[in-house]
């Protein structure tokens, strides 16, 4: 089973925008799953650690974690997130696979999925 890695913003100005962030991830690492691969989602394994630690941590265990997966899906808006920005330069430094979240639509379109009850 490949490995799939979730990339995309979590901080926000509001708490329920950094809750909107999480959710969104939440929902295409379900996707993923769905799909038939494991799917690492940063956002729900350190959700609400904000203040536990800096931030430095959560994001350098996080690419620790990207390092060993198989590829990685970038949420819409990315772009605008740091920590987004970092794993997608690490992913392609160790030549992981970036595709953007419409990928995993496509595959959903192929007829991948099923795996699943719905």
């Amino acid at each position: 089973m490949k490995v799939a890695y979730v990339a995309g913003p979590y901080r926000a100005d509001t708490i329920y925008g950094v809750a909107q962030n999480i959710q969104k991830a939440r929902d295409v690492a379900l996707r993923l799953w769905k799909l038939g691969y494991a799917a690492i989602c940063p956002h729900s394994n350190t959700a609400f650690f904000d203040g536990a630690c800096d931030d430095s941590v959560w994001l350098s265990g996080d690419l620790e974690i990207l390092r060993r997966c198989d590829f990685v899906v970038v949420l819409d808006g990315w772009e605008r997130s740091e920590g987004a920005t970092k794993e997608v330069q690490i992913a392609n430094i160790h030549g992981i696979p970036v595709y953007p979240e419409s990928w995993v639509e496509e595959q959903e379109r192929k007829g991948r999925g099923g795996l699943c009850d719905s």
